[in-house]
């Protein structure tokens, strides 16, 4: 229901605090609520929505906290919204309106972007780091995200956006994401991006050590660990190798040094390892990497495949025999005469 305010007398009651839950991109479909809360009791609450001139909606909580909730949301429930309270006077005194909360709608036919880092992996503080967001759309504003962090959005004329960060500190570690939206409707934007991490490596976190064993070269099938040693406890390490994309391992030990265990291994567990660590306490602050360890497996002597290569081509033969049969078996049903037991 919409009703006009006719007459307000502004009051000198302490403005009401707001909240949205859940925060951040709402799918079109899914639910919101909007929460006012006041210091006073037996108030009516308002709920206002930026552009409109009447409020939205009232009501009269028993407490001193309202919700306003918004059930399958819509590119229209997207925008900036304040509250304030009153009592039940004629005609009655109104609060200060509380802070804005924004409600962001995600617009399903716009494709999420993707965003990454340069330098890709870790930065130091004091360093710069860039950041860039690209999508399929042209002239479009892209919007960076981080928890507890608001960056000035980026109008682009063609598919992307770069944000700069020139100093880097403690605090700019973290998760990051984007998005975008068309510059007449800011409030009906894409679904965000695959998150980065932002690794801050801090030079007062002394590196770890890296031992290897067994050293030298390795047979295929052996097993093989890397040690990683620290000098603080309550830490996370990090196993990296050289060249690979993929995510790193991690451990959490009950002490200042880790074990990487592995099992089994072949040709493609050769190569350059390090290690480094964060405080569990800030997970986006790392040590720098440990100096580097070489792991070198034998090749496999002839007529001995390597022992992992030859359970991959066991699994893919293994499935091929299982598809051919099932080929048949559906030709067989298939192909009977109607009616025949």
């Amino acid at each position: 229901m919409i009703l006009s305010d006719t007459c307000p007398r502004e009051g000198s009651s302490p403005k009401p605090s707001i909240s949205v839950s859940p925060g951040g991109v709402i799918p079109v479909g899914g639910n919101v609520t909007i929460r006012c809360r006041h210091q006073l009791l037996d108030k009516r609450i308002f709920l206002y929505k930026d552009g409109d001139r009447n409020y939205l909606n009232y009501t009269d909580p028993a407490g001193s906290e309202a919700e306003f909730p918004i059930t399958s949301a819509r590119r229209e429930h997207g925008g900036s919204y304040t509250c304030r309270y009153s009592d039940r006077t004629d005609p009655p005194a109104y609060s200060e309106p509380s802070d804005a909360v924004q409600i962001i709608v995600a617009e399903p036919s716009y494709p999420k972007p993707s965003i990454s880092l340069s330098p890709s992996w870790g930065v130091s503080l004091g360093g710069a780091v860039a950041i860039r967001c690209w999508g399929q759309r042209r002239g479009v504003r892209f919007v960076l995200n981080k928890e507890g962090r608001h960056f000035p959005s980026v109008d682009s004329d063609g598919f992307e956006a770069v944000f700069l960060i020139s100093i880097v500190s403690r605090e700019d570690g973290g998760s990051y994401s984007c998005s975008y939206h068309s510059r007449s409707e800011p409030f009906a934007v894409s679904y965000p991006s695959d998150p980065v991490e932002l690794v801050v490596r801090d030079r007062s976190l002394p590196r770890p050590s890296i031992s290897l064993s067994p050293t030298g070269v390795t047979a295929p099938g052996a097993d093989a660990t890397i040690r990683c040693q620290g000098q603080r406890r309550d830490v996370r390490f990090f196993l990296h190798k050289a060249g690979d994309l993929n995510p790193q391992r991690h451990m959490d030990p009950a002490g200042a040094g880790a074990e990487f265990r592995i099992p089994s291994m072949g040709q493609q567990h050769g190569g350059s390892y390090s290690c480094s660590y964060r405080p569990r306490s800030e997970p986006f602050v790392s040590s720098y990497a440990s100096s580097s360890v070489e792991l070198v497996v034998a090749a496999a002597p002839p007529g001995r495949p390597d022992f992992t290569h030859t359970n991959i081509a066991r699994l893919g033969l293994g499935a091929a025999v299982l598809l051919v049969l099932g080929l048949i078996l559906a030709e067989a049903r298939y192909s009977r005469p109607r009616g025949a037991p």
